[in-house]
């Protein structure tokens, strides 16, 4: 068995992911989970788990014993909350325990799980001209608390990497999709209705789009290539959202949605939805944030990781077939 690596949020999408292909390379992987998580991704695999919280600075230190490489995938990956706050205390002060203990332990290397969510998307964004490494988002201008949460924990590494000499690279994944996605992700509940037929219509935006796998497999490059202090985007392909439910759509046997939404409209509707969320405490299917985010086309470059790390990333259309197939054969297509 080869040298032991730690991945916080083993359990979730990202992370079961880079948990698989770190075992594939010959890894001794250790997995902190919540006691509560489920571990349905993480079966058959040979993972030795750890009950522990993130923010939990004992169970976090003593999950480092014997450890050489960490990989900090947790996050709070939520776009909306009754409490936003909870996201941005969640995402920083785990990230600032994390690497606190990476620090004092004498890690030799961390990756840190960043995302795309801390560079400053634009509505001129195409995919002729996407958004590189260069572009850093504020925390005052990002748009929610997930995004804030984000660049705040962002900038706490980068700090951190600069003032301490935290052995800490930073992967930016855009928008992965593909199998594993048990919650599912904001993007797999997009995935998911649109392949119900419970999508009738759209706003103009673009997104980036990557397979899971191939995000997993950038992990591994950043820590073997990757330059401390340093960001990589790991995206894919640059896809309009109506493109995105056309092939969804080409897929299942359904018709695309060819009705084209103005924003303004919906703002009143996403404020009641909110209301009716923090009544019901069930997230709202529409949102104030998720509707200012949608300004933007959030097109991204990956051309830096290529370039430094040897990242490459399939067609998206791949990615789609690997998250509807998840889907199917774990019942949640019918």
């Amino acid at each position: 068995m080869g040298d032991r690596v730690l991945i916080t949020g083993a359990s979730g999408f990202v992370g079961s992911a880079v948990a698989r292909l770190a075992l594939e390379a010959g890894f001794a992987v250790r997995a902190l989970v919540r006691p509560h998580s489920a571990r349905t991704n993480l079966e058959h695999l040979d993972v030795q788990l750890v009950d522990g919280d993130m923010r939990d600075a004992r169970a976090v230190d003593r999950s480092l014993e014997d450890v050489r490489y960490v990989f900090h995938v947790a996050a709070d990956y939520r776009l909306w909350a009754a409490h936003p706050e909870e996201i941005v205390s969640n995402n920083v002060e785990g990230t600032r325990v994390v690497m606190q203990c990476v620090l004092e332990r004498e890690i030799e290397r961390v990756v840190y799980t960043s995302s795309v969510a801390t560079l400053h998307a634009s509505p001129r964004a195409s995919p002729e001209e996407p958004i590189d490494e260069n572009q850093p988002e504020s925390a005052t201008a990002a748009i929610g608390a997930y995004k804030r949460s984000k660049v705040l924990a962002e900038r706490l590494v980068e700090k951190l990497a600069r003032e301490e000499g935290l052995p800490a690279v930073i992967v930016n994944p855009s928008t992965p999709i593909g199998p594993g996605d048990a919650r599912p992700t904001p993007t797999g509940r997009l995935i998911l209705n649109a392949a119900l037929g419970k999508v009738p219509a759209y706003v103009e935006t673009g997104l980036n789009l990557v397979h899971v796998d191939d995000v997993a497999r950038g992990h591994l490059l950043a820590l073997e290539r990757g330059r401390v202090g340093q960001r990589y985007i790991l995206g894919g392909d640059n896809v309009s959202l109506a493109q995105l439910l056309g092939e969804i759509a080409a897929r299942v046997g359904h018709k695309a949605p060819r009705l084209k939404l103005p924003r303004g409209p919906l703002y009143p509707l996403a404020a009641l939805a909110e209301v009716m969320g923090l009544v019901t405490g069930r997230e709202p299917f529409i949102t104030l944030d998720g509707l200012r985010m949608s300004r933007n086309q959030m097109y991204f470059s990956s051309a830096k990781a290529a370039r430094d790390l040897g990242y490459t990333a399939r067609p998206y259309g791949s990615a789609l077939d690997d998250a509807l197939a998840w889907f199917k054969a774990h019942g949640l297509l019918t």
